[in-house]
């Protein structure tokens, strides 16, 4: 499937003349903005359609194991663990491939690949060969996906954004994922009770097709150029050594890497909270999950004027104290209407900090990156910000199972917010007041060369 440039206009040109035109005059984008670019609105677009899916899998795939197939805590907390371990696996020596090929084409295939094991679910159900097994195979895939085709996605915005844009760029990015959050709960809860969970999987097969057809007509200036002293085993310990010879970079890495312990022990527990406390349907709790639209839309629109005015450092800490709070009060959400509204605005805290988080922790360490080293610092940052994701998602399994849903949610919470009072405390985080500028090229070489020695003795 290819959708060609100019069809992919004339498609724009009919949406934008069908709406009023009081309307248009308030969405036009000013001179200057990103969006001007139509490379660069390709790929918002492609962002903006593949969201739309996500939202349906990010409910149906848990309302599967929690509803259909009645999983513990425990088997919650392992299916993220399982989606998480592909990170911890592949990241390293997927930054090595990275650095050597085009990034583009594998952004189009992991969209495609996505597509291909989302709709295995329903496949799995009608022929009657789902059950959690099917489940954590599938998440697992996605991870691997996730793990190489997501950074090679992030590679692929810096060559479509200048490096002095990159905060805007992912604001952007995240208000197109805000327009899905908003919309895209609501349907997709719709979806589900009308076809059930499995089935509602499809609608985001045919999305990622889609959003797979759009960015292959982006055009992106990328040549590699294979030296022909390469080695993989240098190269890896290069991205590494360059991440940790970066204070910025180590400091970045652990504070974001405790908040993700945080996240994931929430995570694994708020689906289960919502269906068996508090009694809401599948329809109840997409329109719930509205919420982190609301949240996302706010923080997209606000994020990049709250970064200017307080630092990128303050703002993502800023980021972490709402989620934890937003986690503490579900804690203590009673089982009745008010109950639903905590959940609801635990939904808003987490999106609006998640934004605020990573707009900033992605452009800070992209700022710093040159080019060469940009695939190995990708996965490597991954890397350490997901090692402790899993075991938080096993804790916070194992909290709700021996201890009760609202014991996880509260640890998550407090330990969040004392993460953002350490990080607040750090000078090196708090101290990022703009975007610093990457080492020159000859630096990021010069890190290369300097794991040769080692390398050859040992």
């Amino acid at each position: 499937m290819k959708i060609n440039t100019w069809r992919f206009g004339l498609l724009w040109t009919a949406l934008w003349s069908a709406l009023p035109a009081a309307l248009r005059r308030h969405l036009r984008v000013p001179a200057g903005d990103l969006l001007r670019d139509a490379t660069y609105r390709r790929l918002w677009s492609s962002i903006l359609i593949s969201s739309f899916g996500g939202q349906v899998t990010m409910l149906a795939l848990p309302l599967t194991a929690a509803v259909l197939l009645h999983a513990t805590p425990s088997q919650m907390g392992w299916l993220t663990f399982v989606e998480i371990l592909p990170f911890v696996l592949f990241s390293l020596p997927s930054g090595v491939w990275l650095d050597r090929v085009r990034k583009l084409p594998v952004y189009v295939v992991g969209e495609s690949a996505l597509a291909v094991v989302v709709a295995s679910v329903p496949f799995a159900w009608w022929m009657g060969w789902l059950g959690m097994g099917w489940l954590y195979a599938v998440a697992f895939v996605i991870g691997s996906v996730y793990t190489v085709a997501g950074s090679a996605a992030q590679i692929v915005l810096t060559q479509v954004v200048a490096r002095d844009r990159l905060v805007e760029a992912h604001a952007k990015n995240a208000l197109a994922s805000s327009g899905a959050e908003v919309a895209g709960p609501g349907l997709a809860g719709a979806l589900i009770k009308l076809l059930g969970a499995p089935l509602a999987l499809l609608a985001d097969a045919l999305l990622l097709v889609v959003s797979a057809a759009i960015l292959r007509g982006i055009r992106v200036d990328e040549r590699r150029l294979r030296r022909a002293d390469a080695h993989f085993w240098r190269d890896l310990m290069a991205g590494v050594r360059f991440v940790r010879g970066h204070r910025l970079l180590v400091s970045l890495a652990a504070v974001v890497g405790l908040w993700q312990m945080c996240h994931n022990a929430a995570l694994v527990v708020q689906i289960l909270f919502a269906t068996r406390t508090l009694g809401l349907s599948a329809q109840a709790i997409g329109l719930a999950y509205v919420g982190m639209g609301v949240g996302t839309v706010l923080s997209s629109l606000l994020g990049n004027r709250i970064s200017r005015r307080l630092g990128p450092g303050p703002c993502l800490v800023l980021g972490i104290g709402v989620c934890g709070a937003g986690w503490l009060a579900l804690a203590m959400a009673p089982a009745s209407g008010l109950g639903v509204a905590l959940f609801a605005l635990m939904l808003v805290c987490f999106s609006f900090g998640a934004v605020l988080i990573f707009i900033n922790f992605l452009a800070l360490r992209q700022a710093v990156t040159p080019e060469p080293l940009l695939g190995r610092m990708t996965s490597t940052m991954r890397w350490l910000i997901l090692l402790p994701a899993g075991p938080g998602a096993l804790l916070g399994g194992w909290l709700g199972e021996h201890h009760g849903l609202r014991s996880a949610l509260a640890v998550a919470g407090g330990a969040a917010l004392l993460l953002a009072l350490a990080a607040w405390r750090h000078p090196v985080i708090r101290g990022v007041r703009e975007l610093p500028r990457a080492e020159s090229v000859e630096d990021a070489l010069g890190a290369e060369a300097a794991v040769r020695v080692p390398l050859a003795q040992g």
